[in-house]
């Protein structure tokens, strides 16, 4: 019977384009796996996406599409995307799929007949954005998780009997202390659970966009009960095939982010406790990938597109970067700046350049074949140590992999490669290569085969990392198919003699200055495509509706000539009521202030020109006016993503629109 590992991604919610911060997870879980493989395990690999929920409902009509188009366009572009980075994901779960519902509402009945649901009223605060009941006091009062205004929710509702498993919790963390890594997630858990759980509430009776509740159809299950049992419904899960769920389940590895830790360790096993199915073996929390020193958000502006490193640089460029550069479990920085001074430094200087010099000069010297290594008993000092040195490196690369820590463990391959670079500069093959003495020669042979091992190791052991370019070098290495090499095997010594080279070719051209210039270019030619297609789909949206053909609709708007507009070109202007978040002075410019804006379905970043006219503190918590289809422009290096509405009296100071009656965050002014 072989050996299993199933590891599985977070479903990614499609309220969004993906991003390198969803690329990061699905990254460092497609190593895990890849690496599984080589170790000799069956290895199943999940990745999906989440598509139900209050949020999705909003974001497809403000988007003037249906739920369903929504998600579909978003997960194929997920998905799209993870085929073009060649992932090794073995299934793609949808929670719009008829498989994920089947399983959603077998584990409902299964915890339902074991007596931990319950019917009930809710009233409280409603978190949209992170589709989570907040313990917040009055309507409008901040979610305690992102600061948003939450909504007053009063409903019948299911409730789970979440505060009956505080003490298993409790055991299971003290029982299994890696159930949750790293340690500063564990202990933020635990300290959430010993302050006490509360039954919670399961099902929304206010939305459609859901699963329905089974034998009450007019309740539709809770998103993230919804979204936790795409784990095990994957894998069939409450259908009559469950061969897979029999084989793979539990987890060996969830791996997830910091901002999703209290679902994924406190419901998630409550759950299947209360389902009395087996827990997943270990939650593994990365931290944030920071731009600017911010997380990447939509809402601000600063997401960063991993197409434009794929056209850039590659993929074994950002794998590399995000698995060495940010320390797993802790929040990492992403610039361009820093992804090209890692890459030339590491792969270009680095493994690429101790491919291209060894295998060249065994070509040169030796016609391109793995050349024969002098007796044992003529080794110098210096070659002992790049044996020792190379185990030495497989060993403390097995341990600080299988721990998560991948940036230590590629440090340790990498200080392999920096000791094979200064043998070969001290051993100055080629000043052997121009004699002819039999001596030299075997000098010579020793010198190229040890490096030669090296080189096999390290690309060995970083093939999970770097799998495009490794490969290339295996096979000039004249190596065949690197994923079938048993890892779990690797060891000084196995280079056989005599090996016939491939072609000796480049791996990692090196980048300049301009590579930086082209990647920022493309990113903002990104941005700026992509809000220009929107932009185009709602002028095409509003044409329509306002033209009774569609002739008429594509005729261009046209001024009056005593300047009116015609209502086709009114309705091109997109108004929405927003909230303000945060609001700050900008450093540098006496009249601008800095905002942050909740229009229910985002946070919008606008600078306004309205510093004179009101303090910062006294906008915080203000409803206002927000003109959101505007193309974005900078204003002393602040993206403002909209422009905010006010009267500007003649001489006088802008005065900002508002309203006398409460108008709800979101709602499009007509």
């Amino acid at each position: 019977m072989s050996k299993t590992f199933y590891i599985t991604t977070p479903i990614y919610y499609v309220n969004a384009r993906p991003h390198i911060g969803h690329a990061y997870t699905t990254i460092a879980c497609d190593t895990i796996a890849r690496r599984q493989r080589m170790m000799g395990f069956d290895t199943y690999f999940l990745t999906g996406t989440d598509e139900h929920g209050q949020k999705i409902e909003r974001a497809a009509q403000a988007a003037g599409k249906t739920p369903q188009q929504l998600t579909n366009e978003v997960s194929a572009e997920f998905r799209g995307l993870w085929d073009r980075m060649e992932l090794t994901y073995d299934d793609f779960i949808r929670t719009t799929s008829d498989r994920h519902k089947l399983g959603v509402q077998a584990l409902w009945c299964r915890i339902r007949d074991n007596g931990y649901i319950y019917k009930g009223h809710y009233t409280g605060q409603y978190c949209v954005f992170d589709e989570l009941y907040v313990d917040a006091v009055g309507p409008g009062a901040p979610c305690p998780e992102c600061g948003r205004t939450t909504e007053t929710v009063r409903e019948e509702n299911y409730f789970f009997k979440l505060s009956a498993f505080q003490d298993k919790l409790l055991e299971l963390y003290n029982a299994q202390t890696d159930f949750i890594r790293p340690e500063t997630r564990r202990n933020e858990v635990m300290s959430f659970v010993r302050s006490g759980l509360r039954d919670l509430s399961v099902s929304r009776s206010t939305l459609s966009w859901g699963i329905p509740v089974p034998d009450d159809p007019k309740h539709v299950i809770y998103v993230w009960w919804d979204a936790l049992a795409n784990y095990i419904t994957a894998l069939g899960y409450g259908s009559e095939d469950t061969a897979k769920y029999n084989k793979y389940w539990p987890a060996d590895v969830q791996m997830i982010g910091k901002e999703i830790v209290r679902f994924h360790c406190v419901y998630w096993p409550a759950f299947l406790m209360a389902a009395g199915l087996p827990l997943p073996h270990k939650i593994m929390a990365h931290g944030w990938l920071l731009f600017e020193e911010n997380k990447m958000s939509k809402s601000r502006g600063n997401i960063v597109r991993t197409e434009t490193i794929l056209d850039g640089l590659g993929a074994d460029a950002l794998r590399y970067f995000l698995l060495r550069e940010v320390v797993f479990g802790q929040d990492g920085s992403f610039s361009f700046d820093a992804l090209v001074q890692r890459y030339n430094a590491d792969l270009a200087n680095g493994l690429g350049n101790l491919a291209s010099r060894t295998l060249t000069m065994i070509t040169r010297y030796f016609k391109g074949e793995v050349p024969y290594p002098s007796r044992a008993a003529t080794r110098t000092t210096s070659d002992g140590a790049m044996v020792e040195t190379a185990g030495r490196t497989i060993a403390e690369f097995n341990t600080l992999f299988d721990q998560c820590q991948f940036s230590r463990a590629l440090e340790v391959a990498w200080n392999l490669v920096g000791a094979v670079d200064k043998y070969i500069v001290e051993s100055q093959p080629w000043a052997l290569g121009e004699k002819e003495d039999d001596e030299s020669r075997s000098r010579l042979a020793t010198i190229l085969y040890t490096s030669a091992e090296a080189l096999r190791i390290v690309t060995a052991l970083a093939h999970p990392v770097i799998p495009e370019a490794t490969a290339k070098i295996w096979g000039q290495l004249g190596l065949g198919d690197i994923r079938k090499f048993p890892l779990s095997a690797l060891q000084w010594g196995q280079l056989k003699l005599g090996t016939k080279l491939g072609e000796v070719l480049p791996v990692f051209p090196r980048a300049d200055k301009s590579t930086i210039e082209s990647m920022q270019k493309m990113e903002e030619q990104g941005r700026r495509t992509t809000l220009a297609v929107e932009e185009e789909k709602e002028d095409k949206k509003v044409a329509t509706a306002a033209s009774p053909t569609a002739t008429s609709a594509t005729k261009p708007a046209t001024t009056e000539p005593d300047g009116k507009i015609s209502i086709e070109d009114f309705a091109k202007v997109e108004l929405r009521v927003g909230q303000v978040k945060v609001a700050e002075k900008v450093k540098g410019a006496d009249k601008l202030l800095r905002l942050e804006v909740d229009l229910g379905t985002e946070v919008r970043q606008v600078v306004a020109g309205i510093a004179e006219a009101y303090a910062p503190e006294t906008l915080v918590g203000r409803k206002v006016v927000i003109v959101v289809n505007l193309v974005p422009r900078k204003l002393r290096g602040l993206e403002s993503n909209g422009m905010i509405v006010a009267a500007s009296p003649e001489g006088g100071k802008p005065v900002l629109a508002s309203f006398l009656e409460d108008v709800p965050v979101g709602t499009r002014l007509k």
